[in-house]
């Protein structure tokens, strides 16, 4: 079942901070995580909460579980609060530093604690953290290394336990093919939609997103229906296909430049145009591409984080989140990067 990525968690008062680490144990340990890692994740759930109770203002945390290709699961904490920014990255992650009287080795303890971590912050923007814990071992990270990196921050409104938007992906020996939807209103029946469109995404042969879109059109009629954007990336001829209706936003981007790409009118399973052409672009042109739904603005420009784009996929995608989100809406981020 496609539903929400993470479970978001208020931590903008002390006394919910207990109810947010047991939780987030509970999770890993419905996932098989041993007692070794879940008393890992609890020191991390304590570091990222103090933390966000002495210097942050209106913090969150999100927490999911994924999997690995090679079956390994592992648990994503996000910390995402509003300033005031840490003006020395490196002096905070040293063991001793404090501005609060503390021991001061919150970040560093973090960070030892998991299998991956990265930070971004600004002075006078707020700060994210990423951490990554893996149920069993593993030497070394890059062996999950995948030519394509693939990225997904999807979040139901608040007061829903499934979320109405939703996102999948397959690949095959010459495509890689990416589905993101929005299931209109919210609530089971969106989220109804949202699945039997990925059940028909699943089974489409189609390469063209245009064409892709129209089978998914022609199979969920019975539904409320979606708004939606397909991507398909060209193994051989290393090139971007994309086609949208309705208010998913997509920007193609690189180190430098940025395209957004415009979506039809409609919605498909309703109404959609007779005629949807695929927009392309090559890789050497374009390596990442973003696709948000209606709870993002559509533009936003790289600029204005500096150094953003050395962090991992997650931390950029959390910051989209944090300045664009309509928060009282299911949302979606999704990103891939072609290496």
């Amino acid at each position: 079942m496609v539903d929400a990525t993470h479970i978001r968690f208020k931590a903008a008062d002390r006394s919910y901070f207990s109810i947010i680490k047991r939780d987030i144990h509970q999770l890993a340990a419905d996932a098989g995580f041993d007692n070794k890692k879940l008393g890992d994740i609890d020191l991390i759930i304590s570091e990222l909460t103090s933390n966000l109770h002495k210097y942050a203002t209106a913090g969150e945390i999100l927490a999911g579980i994924f999997q690995e290709s090679g079956g390994n699961q592992y648990l994503e904490v996000i910390s995402i609060d509003h300033g005031p920014g840490l003006a020395d990255v490196q002096k905070v992650m040293t063991d001793g530093y404090s501005t609060s009287g503390t021991m001061g080795i919150g970040l560093g303890s973090i960070k030892r604690l998991s299998d991956k971590f990265d930070l971004y912050s600004q002075k006078g923007w707020g700060t994210t953290v990423l951490s990554r814990v893996y149920a069993r071992p593993i030497t070394d990270l890059n062996q999950h290394a995948s030519a394509i990196e693939i990225r997904r921050l999807i979040i139901a409104m608040p007061g829903q336990h499934t979320s109405g938007d939703g996102s999948y992906y397959k690949r095959t020996d010459s495509h890689f093919k990416l589905l993101v939807a929005d299931g209109l209103g919210h609530g089971p029946e969106a989220n109804l939609a949202v699945n039997e469109a990925v059940h028909a995404f699943k089974s489409c042969p189609y390469h063209s997103p245009g064409e892709i879109l129209k089978y998914i059109h022609h199979s969920i009629r019975k539904t409320r229906g979606i708004v939606a954007a397909v991507v398909v990336y060209d193994l051989k001829t290393k090139k971007w296909a994309i086609a949208g209706v309705g208010n998913i936003s997509s920007r193609l981007s690189n180190y430098m430049e940025i395209k957004n790409q415009m979506s039809y009118n409609g919605i498909v399973g309703h109404n959609i145009p007779n005629t949807i052409n695929d927009h392309e672009a090559l890789l050497e042109d374009f390596n990442q591409i973003t696709l948000c739904s209606d709870g993002i603005k559509s533009r936003w420009e790289n600029a204005k984080y500096p150094g953003i784009l050395r962090c991992d996929l997650t931390i950029q995608m959390a910051a989209i989140y944090k300045d664009f989100a309509r928060h009282t809406d299911d949302m979606s981020v999704v990103m891939a990067k072609i290496r």
